[in-house]
């Protein structure tokens, strides 16, 4: 009796293993990665969404730099024509006295140099405008020699009308001790043969009308050299030259400095 075990079967398998000496191809292996990130396409709806959000943002800022220069325009053309219609002029001051009634230098090996002086001052505001009123609020004075501040005083709040003068009186003093430097700038103004320099800076906040417009206060600094002064013998005061002085005014703002 034949055993049936031992002959192969019909698909070529003995045993139960399979054939490994057909003409089939190798099958080959597919490695899965669980982290990989599967592409999906994007949509036509979420393209168009971002170009109409980018075509939205191109808009407001086209308008809104658009709205700015028109607003700009708008203002210089409004001040241009102010301008041509009103001729505004900047406020003019003229010094037309000084007299330097006390200036008393003292040295000493021991002690520091000292500086003692007293000086009446007189000036002129002028307001050139036939439509503008400037209102000055109370001025701080300094007096100065070759750099060295050698006293001080204040001018009373003012207004000045159009078409307009006033007459502005200071007294102006100081007390201090000097270091080495400004005593030696003091000294070779006080050599000098025609007289030492004299400056006076005056700063104050001035408000402007003009007609029905109305400006904020803004600081100014009014600077006037030119002056040439003597040191007073015995207790008559000595008149300053003040034939070649000139004020200088000057519009004082934090960020920016220019003319007015």
């Amino acid at each position: 009796m034949t055993d049936q075990s031992s002959k192969p079967n019909g698909n070529g398998a003995i045993n139960g293993t399979a054939a490994t000496n057909g003409n089939s191809a190798p099958v080959k292996s597919q490695l899965y990665n669980p982290n990989r990130q599967v592409y999906r396409p994007q949509s036509h709806y979420h393209r168009r969404g971002q170009r109409s959000h980018r075509n939205l943002c191109c808009c407001c800022c086209f308008w809104t730099i658009l709205t700015v220069l028109a607003v700009a325009l708008l203002a210089a053309i409004v001040g241009a024509a102010l301008y041509v219609l009103y001729r505004p002029h900047r406020p003019e001051f003229s010094v037309t006295n000084l007299r330097i009634v006390k200036m008393n230098l003292t040295s000493s090996a021991d002690s520091p140099s000292h500086l003692v002086t007293l000086f009446n001052l007189t000036l002129i505001a002028k307001n050139p405008n036939n439509h503008l009123i400037f209102f000055y609020d109370p001025f701080a004075v300094t007096v100065f020699s070759n750099s060295v501040p050698v006293g001080n005083g204040s001018v009373t709040a003012f207004t000045s009308d159009k078409n307009n003068q006033t007459s502005l009186r200071a007294v102006l003093s100081g007390s201090q001790d000097l270091d080495t430097d400004s005593l030696t700038n003091l000294r070779s103004g006080l050599k000098m043969k025609k007289g030492f320099p004299v400056e006076i800076q005056m700063d104050t906040k001035v408000k402007m009308k003009m007609d029905w417009l109305k400006s904020k206060k803004v600081g100014i600094r009014v600077t006037c050299d030119g002056i040439r002064g003597t040191v007073p013998a015995g207790k008559s005061p000595a008149v300053a030259s003040v034939v070649d002085s000139e004020c200088k005014v000057d519009l004082r703002i934090k960020i920016w400095k220019f003319s007015f």
